[in-house]
């Protein structure tokens, strides 16, 4: 866990967290516990917003919950909100040395940042992709139509991953072992405005990807992302 700034704990944010992988790990083990020293950002309380679907299982219900997991809703919620905003979609292209973001035509969470006035928190986790690899799914091959087709029909889809066995390295789904790091942006301030405009909307989106962007940029090298490598937003 990187922390580039201070959060006052005083103020709400809504953080939007990149790249969706392949069951979010780096945003449950980062952010929404002590393992790697969440403590750093005193006075802040997390919540991992998800799909309502995912609160119909019991025990597994329990398990996010027990982390911090909390249901998509307009209505309650802590002062440190994440959303995975690429959603299922997001982890379809998840496979290490991937950059593919599914974030240019999401703006829901943008507007309602600017409705509640909550400061956004661009966070790029490296690695996040690279635990797993997933069977090839290119746009045309009939995996990817079944894919798409199943999201269209149940806002669900099914990532065919695999990673390694627990006692061989060739194939099981366990995941590989590879770090991940998770970079915690600057805030950008927003003021509150009850009914933002579409314009409003588009011009607070532009300046989110930008500032993830240029988190991407400031630390790939570290986290040995290619130097010409680039985010797809």
């Amino acid at each position: 866990l990187v922390k580039t700034t201070e959060l006052d704990p005083s103020q709400n944010y809504l953080t939007g967290f990149h790249p969706h992988g392949m069951g979010v790990i780096g945003a449950f083990t980062n952010l929404c516990t002590e393992g790697m020293g969440f403590s750093v950002f005193p006075g802040i309380c997390s919540h991992l917003m998800m799909l309502n679907m995912w609160f119909w299982f019991p025990f597994f219900r329990d398990y996010i919950m027990s982390v911090g997991g909390s249901s998509y809703s307009r209505k309650g919620g802590g002062n440190l909100l994440f959303i995975i905003v690429g959603g299922v979609k997001e982890a379809l292209n998840g496979r290490p040395g991937a950059y593919k973001l599914v974030l240019r035509n999401r703006k829901g969470f943008i507007r309602l940042a600017l409705t509640h006035g909550a400061a956004l928190v661009p966070i790029f986790s490296f690695g996040e992709n690279d635990i797993f690899d997933q069977v090839e799914n290119s746009p045309g091959s009939w995996l990817h139509w079944f894919q798409d087709q199943l999201l269209k029909t149940t806002r669900f889809s099914i990532p065919l991953f695999y990673g390694r066995g627990v006692f061989q390295y060739s194939f099981g789904f366990m995941p590989y072992r590879r770090p991940i790091t998770t970079v915690v942006g600057k805030p950008i301030e927003v003021q509150k405005t009850p009914h933002p405009s579409q314009e409003e909307v588009d011009r607070l989106h532009q300046r989110y990807m930008k500032e993830l962007s240029n988190i991407f940029e400031a630390h790939k090298l570290k986290y040995n992302v290619p130097k010409d490598q680039h985010l797809e937003l």
